[in-house]
């Protein structure tokens, strides 16, 4: 706020609201003196309050007052002309589905003491039940506020933190919301933390240019942030235990001369490794859930990236180029079979595959040109997604030459209709021919056109023992067409029948979300990925489909579904 002609945090409530907010906030503070009244009659009371560490009547009331304000805050998220209606779920959606204040063409507002969503009530229970869990619970906690340039809080201590996103989700300005109510209800209690009209804004590690007047400023004001920040743990850290650091968001790239990269994300990375971390994995973690207007507009994030860091020695020698090429070269492929006996799904593989990457980089203390000048991490990671391209590609050569074929047009058209003189001379390069390409059932040719048959036009019937030129493509494709129209149970059993291109079937994925990727083809794209993240679902019910299990199908080299069956391999790094 201001935006869209709302200038005040007013603007955001219909007249309805905010007579009912700031009539909670008012009963806040009665009930607060209520209940030190009869807190009193069984408690003596020196006066003494909440925030000085009072533990008698007064601060006892005050204690009750807090929880309610923030029941009232939880309850003017559903209380606002910011809520839309989800019809799909016929509920009301928040007015933070996501971290923004969203504009809304029209909006929804239900009764705060019906029962619905946004009930005060409800708001009060739900705060009730976090109370009664922790105090059936033997564990304690302690919150401190520190700077984390200067802070030795982290000292001896294994670190786990969850930093910024650069310029992604500006939390002060978001704050606001929730602070002007918890302000006007609490600034009695905790005078010292709601001594400001608003929440301070000035220190804040994030890159947000209209606070610093120009990108380049807030880049700035970012990074040298961010290396004292990390530069503190490092230095703290303790040995034996590596720091992991979370990073998850999705920004625009932008071309430079070391080609596509995303500037928050090097921005990060060039922090951490000056700061004196050596990167030893990045993990993809499903921990974003999607939920209200993310879930609606199915535009979630996938993985939060977890860095695996450890402090990069100081006698680490120095390098070039040349050496760092030829040894992503040497290590990157072992490590990349790794992930994928792992089962990382192929939207995360690319940043799976930059911890053993960066791995290699972050070892040396730095990568030299042949003129001297410093390899920069654009480069680094281009260098690293080069490598990784030459990889995947490499591993068309356990493709039948059928599939290699149906790969490469599939790179060019996608499933939309191509030459035929193209097609021919295309299957002539790789060992096959358009008639036999036809008869194999995977494409189909007419009138001059070719084109590449979709899951849901290949035949149901299809029984792959009686398919007399089975190809790794038709697996894939038959596995996804019964997937999405028979359900997982029917898709294990298939792959039972498939053991003997059920691991190549799987590489196929991972080189077919490259390339749907590359070229933009979301649709495709995600039924690729979704194949891959079911694959260990369907490995079981293959295994058990076949009804016998033997020792050697557990083993992630023999195993003929490529899955290390009984749970994810662990990462070698870190």
């Amino acid at each position: 706020v201001p935006n869209y002609g709302m200038d005040t945090f007013g603007d955001l409530f219909t007249a309805r609201q905010l007579v009912a907010l700031n009539t909670f906030s008012d009963l806040v503070a009665e009930a607060r003196e209520r209940i030190r009244q009869d807190a009193a009659a069984g408690l003596s009371d020196d006066g003494r309050p909440l925030h000085a560490g009072g533990r008698l009547a007064t601060a006892y009331g005050e204690g009750v007052a807090t929880y309610l304000a923030f029941a009232q805050s939880k309850a003017a998220n559903r209380n606002t002309s910011l809520c839309f209606w989800e019809h799909r779920m016929d509920r009301l959606v928040a007015t933070f589905g996501r971290q923004a204040l969203p504009m809304v063409w029209d909006f929804a507002e239900t009764n705060p003491l019906a029962g619905a969503g946004g009930d005060f009530f409800g708001a009060i229970e739900s705060v009730g039940e976090v109370i009664e869990k922790q105090f059936h619970s033997s564990s304690t906690a302690r919150v401190l506020h520190a700077d984390a340039a200067t802070q030795t809080l982290s000292g001896d201590k294994i670190i786990s933190t969850d930093p910024p996103y650069y310029d992604n989700i500006c939390y002060a300005d978001l704050s606001d919301f929730f602070y002007v109510w918890l302000r006007r209800s609490l600034r009695s209690v905790f005078p010292d933390l709601f001594s400001t009209i608003v929440v301070p804004k000035t220190d804040e590690l994030v890159a947000t240019p209209f606070r610093h007047r120009t990108g380049d400023r807030a880049e700035a004001f970012f990074m040298d942030g961010m290396k004292r920040a990390l530069r503190q743990l490092a230095c703290q850290l303790l040995p034996d235990f590596p720091a992991t650091i979370y990073y998850a968001f999705k920004q625009a790239e932008k071309k430079g001369a070391a080609g596509i990269g995303s500037t928050g994300w090097e921005t990060f990375l060039e922090a951490v490794i000056d700061a004196g971390f050596a990167i030893t994995g990045t993990w993809p973690m499903r921990t974003e859930q999607p939920k209200g207007l993310r879930a609606f507009r199915q535009n979630s994030l996938a993985s939060s990236i977890v860095l695996v860091c450890r402090r990069r020695p100081d006698d680490a020698p120095l390098s070039t180029r040349r050496e760092l090429v030829a040894a992503l070269k040497e290590e990157l492929p072992p490590a990349l079979a790794h992930l994928q006996r792992g089962n990382v799904a192929p939207v995360d593989l690319a940043q799976a595959a930059i911890g053993p990457g960066m791995a290699i980089y972050t070892r040396y203390a730095r990568v030299l040109h042949t003129g001297g000048d410093r390899v920069t991490v654009r480069e680094a990671l281009a260098l690293i997604n080069r490598t990784l391209d030459e990889i995947l590609a490499a591993q068309e050569g356990d493709f039948d030459a059928d599939s290699r074929w149906a790969l490469a047009w599939f790179e060019q058209h996608g499933f939309e209709a191509g030459e035929y003189g193209s097609a021919e001379t295309l299957s002539k390069a790789k060992n096959t021919s358009v008639s036999g390409l036809a008869q194999a059932g995977i494409l189909h040719a007419q009138a001059g056109r070719v084109r590449l048959l979709r899951p849901h036009e290949l035949p149901e019937d299809w029984d792959p023992a009686k398919d007399e030129r089975l190809t790794t493509w038709e697996a894939v494709h038959h596995l996804i067409r019964v997937k999405e129209r028979s359900g997982e149970e029917a898709a294990g059993r298939l792959l039972h029948r498939l053991a003997v291109v059920a691991g190549a079937a799987r590489e196929l994925c991972y080189r077919l979300y490259t390339v749907c990727e590359r070229k933009q083809r979301a649709a495709e794209a995600l039924d690729y990925n979704g194949l891959v993240k079911a694959w260990p679902e369907l490995a079981r019910l293959a295994v058990r489909e076949a009804g016998t299990v033997q020792t050697a199908l557990f083993a992630p080299s023999s195993n003929p579904f490529g899955h290390a069956h009984g749970g994810r391999s662990q990462p070698r790094n870190g």
